[in-house]
Protein backbone atom coordinates (compact mmCIF):
# COMPACT_ATOMS: atom_id res chain seq x y z
CA UNK A 1 0.00 0.00 0.00
CA UNK A 2 1.39 3.41 -1.01
CA UNK A 3 1.10 6.06 1.72
CA UNK A 4 -0.57 9.41 0.89
CA UNK A 5 1.77 12.15 -0.45
CA UNK A 6 1.62 14.26 2.73
CA UNK A 7 2.43 11.22 4.88
CA UNK A 8 5.30 10.27 2.60
CA UNK A 9 6.82 13.74 2.97
CA UNK A 10 6.64 13.49 6.78
CA UNK A 11 8.18 10.03 6.81
CA UNK A 12 11.02 11.28 4.61
CA UNK A 13 11.71 14.39 6.67
CA UNK A 14 15.32 15.26 7.44
CA UNK A 15 15.37 16.35 11.09
CA UNK A 16 18.73 18.08 10.58
CA UNK A 17 17.37 20.33 7.83
CA UNK A 18 15.23 23.35 8.77
CA UNK A 19 13.43 23.54 5.41
CA UNK A 20 12.59 19.84 5.49
CA UNK A 21 11.14 20.12 9.00
CA UNK A 22 9.07 23.16 8.10
CA UNK A 23 7.77 21.63 4.87
CA UNK A 24 6.66 18.50 6.72
CA UNK A 25 5.27 19.90 9.98
CA UNK A 26 4.92 23.68 9.64
CA UNK A 27 4.41 25.79 12.77
CA UNK A 28 3.64 22.74 14.92
CA UNK A 29 7.07 21.33 14.07
CA UNK A 30 8.72 24.52 15.32
CA UNK A 31 7.09 24.19 18.73
CA UNK A 32 7.98 20.49 19.00
CA UNK A 33 11.60 21.05 17.97
CA UNK A 34 12.00 23.96 20.39
CA UNK A 35 10.67 21.79 23.21
CA UNK A 36 12.86 18.81 22.32
CA UNK A 37 16.04 20.84 21.83
CA UNK A 38 15.73 22.77 25.07
CA UNK A 39 14.01 20.18 27.26
CA UNK A 40 15.16 16.72 26.21
CA UNK A 41 18.79 15.65 26.02
CA UNK A 42 18.04 13.60 22.91
CA UNK A 43 17.24 16.84 21.07
CA UNK A 44 20.73 18.34 21.29
CA UNK A 45 21.38 17.77 17.55
CA UNK A 46 18.27 19.61 16.29
CA UNK A 47 18.71 22.82 14.22
CA UNK A 48 17.19 25.35 16.63
CA UNK A 49 18.81 28.58 15.39
CA UNK A 50 18.44 27.91 11.68
CA UNK A 51 14.88 26.61 12.16
CA UNK A 52 13.70 29.77 13.91
CA UNK A 53 15.39 32.06 11.38
CA UNK A 54 14.14 30.11 8.37
CA UNK A 55 10.61 29.94 9.78
CA UNK A 56 10.56 33.72 10.19
CA UNK A 57 11.82 34.18 6.67
CA UNK A 58 9.12 31.90 5.28
CA UNK A 59 6.43 34.11 6.84
CA UNK A 60 7.13 36.81 4.27
CA UNK A 61 5.71 37.25 0.80
CA UNK A 62 9.19 37.05 -0.70
CA UNK A 63 9.85 33.58 0.65
CA UNK A 64 9.41 30.26 -1.14
CA UNK A 65 5.69 29.81 -1.77
CA UNK A 66 6.01 26.06 -1.34
CA UNK A 67 6.28 26.62 2.42
CA UNK A 68 4.36 29.61 3.77
CA UNK A 69 3.94 30.26 7.49
CA UNK A 70 2.01 32.88 9.47
CA UNK A 71 4.01 35.07 11.84
CA UNK A 72 1.70 35.24 14.89
CA UNK A 73 1.14 31.46 15.30
CA UNK A 74 4.83 30.90 14.61
CA UNK A 75 5.89 33.25 17.42
CA UNK A 76 3.47 31.57 19.82
CA UNK A 77 4.72 28.09 18.91
CA UNK A 78 8.38 29.11 19.16
CA UNK A 79 7.99 30.85 22.52
CA UNK A 80 5.81 28.15 24.11
CA UNK A 81 8.11 25.37 22.90
CA UNK A 82 11.29 27.12 24.03
CA UNK A 83 10.01 28.11 27.47
CA UNK A 84 8.17 24.88 28.24
CA UNK A 85 11.15 22.83 27.06
CA UNK A 86 13.63 24.62 29.29
CA UNK A 87 11.40 24.33 32.33
CA UNK A 88 10.87 20.63 31.64
CA UNK A 89 14.63 20.10 31.32
CA UNK A 90 15.21 21.88 34.63
CA UNK A 91 12.62 19.73 36.42
CA UNK A 92 14.08 16.55 34.96
CA UNK A 93 17.54 17.57 36.12
CA UNK A 94 16.26 18.43 39.58
CA UNK A 95 14.67 14.99 39.96
CA UNK A 96 17.14 12.78 38.15
CA UNK A 97 20.33 14.71 38.89
CA UNK A 98 23.37 13.68 36.87
CA UNK A 99 21.92 10.26 36.03
CA UNK A 100 20.48 11.60 32.78
CA UNK A 101 23.90 12.60 31.47
CA UNK A 102 25.63 9.55 32.89
CA UNK A 103 23.51 7.30 30.68
CA UNK A 104 24.55 9.08 27.50
CA UNK A 105 27.64 8.03 25.57
CA UNK A 106 27.68 11.14 23.38
CA UNK A 107 30.99 12.96 23.75
CA UNK A 108 29.41 16.09 22.32
CA UNK A 109 26.71 16.01 24.97
CA UNK A 110 29.22 15.58 27.79
CA UNK A 111 31.34 18.43 26.40
CA UNK A 112 28.21 20.58 26.39
CA UNK A 113 27.53 19.65 30.01
CA UNK A 114 31.05 20.67 30.99
CA UNK A 115 30.67 24.03 29.22
CA UNK A 116 27.27 24.56 30.83
CA UNK A 117 28.75 24.01 34.29
CA UNK A 118 31.62 26.38 33.43
CA UNK A 119 29.13 29.04 32.33
CA UNK A 120 27.24 28.76 35.63
CA UNK A 121 30.48 29.02 37.62
CA UNK A 122 31.97 31.86 35.58
CA UNK A 123 28.99 34.13 34.95
CA UNK A 124 26.55 33.29 37.71
CA UNK A 125 23.07 31.89 37.31
CA UNK A 126 21.27 34.77 35.57
CA UNK A 127 23.83 35.58 32.88
CA UNK A 128 24.70 31.93 32.21
CA UNK A 129 21.06 30.92 31.70
CA UNK A 130 20.52 33.73 29.19
CA UNK A 131 23.81 33.20 27.34
CA UNK A 132 23.26 29.45 27.05
CA UNK A 133 20.27 30.05 24.78
CA UNK A 134 22.60 31.18 22.03
CA UNK A 135 25.07 28.29 22.22
CA UNK A 136 24.09 25.02 20.47
CA UNK A 137 24.15 21.90 22.68
CA UNK A 138 24.84 24.06 25.77
CA UNK A 139 21.25 25.35 25.66
CA UNK A 140 20.12 21.71 25.77
CA UNK A 141 22.22 20.54 28.71
CA UNK A 142 22.30 23.68 30.86
CA UNK A 143 18.66 23.27 31.86
CA UNK A 144 18.99 19.82 33.48
CA UNK A 145 22.42 20.84 34.79
CA UNK A 146 20.84 23.86 36.52
CA UNK A 147 18.29 21.56 38.15
CA UNK A 148 20.92 19.03 39.20
CA UNK A 149 23.21 21.74 40.62
CA UNK A 150 20.42 23.24 42.71
CA UNK A 151 19.86 26.57 40.95
CA UNK A 152 16.80 28.10 42.70
CA UNK A 153 13.60 27.46 40.74
CA UNK A 154 12.52 31.11 40.85
CA UNK A 155 15.89 32.31 39.55
CA UNK A 156 15.98 29.73 36.78
CA UNK A 157 12.40 30.39 35.67
CA UNK A 158 12.86 34.16 35.52
CA UNK A 159 16.04 34.10 33.47
CA UNK A 160 15.11 31.21 31.21
CA UNK A 161 11.99 33.16 30.27
CA UNK A 162 14.08 36.26 29.53
CA UNK A 163 16.62 34.32 27.49
CA UNK A 164 13.97 32.23 25.77
CA UNK A 165 12.00 35.27 24.63
CA UNK A 166 15.05 37.11 23.33
CA UNK A 167 16.36 34.01 21.51
CA UNK A 168 13.16 32.68 19.95
CA UNK A 169 11.42 35.96 19.13
CA UNK A 170 14.69 37.61 18.07
CA UNK A 171 15.64 34.94 15.53
CA UNK A 172 12.13 34.66 14.09
CA UNK A 173 11.85 38.43 13.66
CA UNK A 174 15.36 38.61 12.19
CA UNK A 175 14.35 36.09 9.53
CA UNK A 176 11.08 37.93 8.93
CA UNK A 177 12.87 41.26 8.57
CA UNK A 178 15.33 39.83 6.04
CA UNK A 179 12.58 38.19 4.01
CA UNK A 180 10.58 41.43 4.00
CA UNK A 181 13.50 43.56 2.83
CA UNK A 182 15.04 41.36 0.11
CA UNK A 183 13.00 40.42 -2.99
CA UNK A 184 13.04 36.72 -3.94
CA UNK A 185 15.00 35.92 -0.80
CA UNK A 186 14.30 32.21 -1.27
CA UNK A 187 17.03 32.18 -3.92
CA UNK A 188 19.56 32.92 -1.19
CA UNK A 189 18.02 30.68 1.47
CA UNK A 190 20.74 28.04 1.60
CA UNK A 191 23.63 30.55 1.95
CA UNK A 192 21.66 32.46 4.60
CA UNK A 193 20.98 29.28 6.59
CA UNK A 194 24.65 28.32 6.31
CA UNK A 195 25.59 31.75 7.66
CA UNK A 196 23.18 31.38 10.60
CA UNK A 197 24.66 27.99 11.45
CA UNK A 198 28.19 29.42 11.35
CA UNK A 199 27.21 32.42 13.49
CA UNK A 200 25.47 30.17 16.02
CA UNK A 201 28.69 28.18 16.40
CA UNK A 202 30.81 31.27 17.17
CA UNK A 203 29.99 31.34 20.93
CA UNK A 204 30.85 27.66 21.10
CA UNK A 205 34.17 28.21 19.35
CA UNK A 206 34.99 31.13 21.65
CA UNK A 207 34.32 29.01 24.73
CA UNK A 208 36.51 26.19 23.36
CA UNK A 209 39.39 28.60 22.69
CA UNK A 210 39.06 30.11 26.15
CA UNK A 211 39.09 26.67 27.74
CA UNK A 212 42.20 25.66 25.82
CA UNK A 213 44.01 28.88 26.72
CA UNK A 214 43.06 28.45 30.37
CA UNK A 215 44.31 24.86 30.29
CA UNK A 216 47.62 25.91 28.71
CA UNK A 217 48.03 28.71 31.26
CA UNK A 218 47.40 26.24 34.09
CA UNK A 219 49.96 23.81 32.66
CA UNK A 220 52.53 26.59 32.30
CA UNK A 221 52.06 27.66 35.89
CA UNK A 222 52.24 24.08 37.06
Amino acid sequence: MIPPPHLSSQLAVNVLDAQSLLAAFGVLGVGVVMFAETGLLIGFFLPGDSLLFTAGLLCTGGADRGVRLTLAPLLVAAVVGALAGSQCGYLLGRRAGGALLARSRSRRLHDGARRAEELLDRYGHAKAIVLARFVPVVRTVLNPMAGALGVPARTFTLWQVVGGLVWSVGLVLAGYALGSSIPNVDKYLLPVIALIVVVSLIPLAVEVLRSRRAAKTGEARG
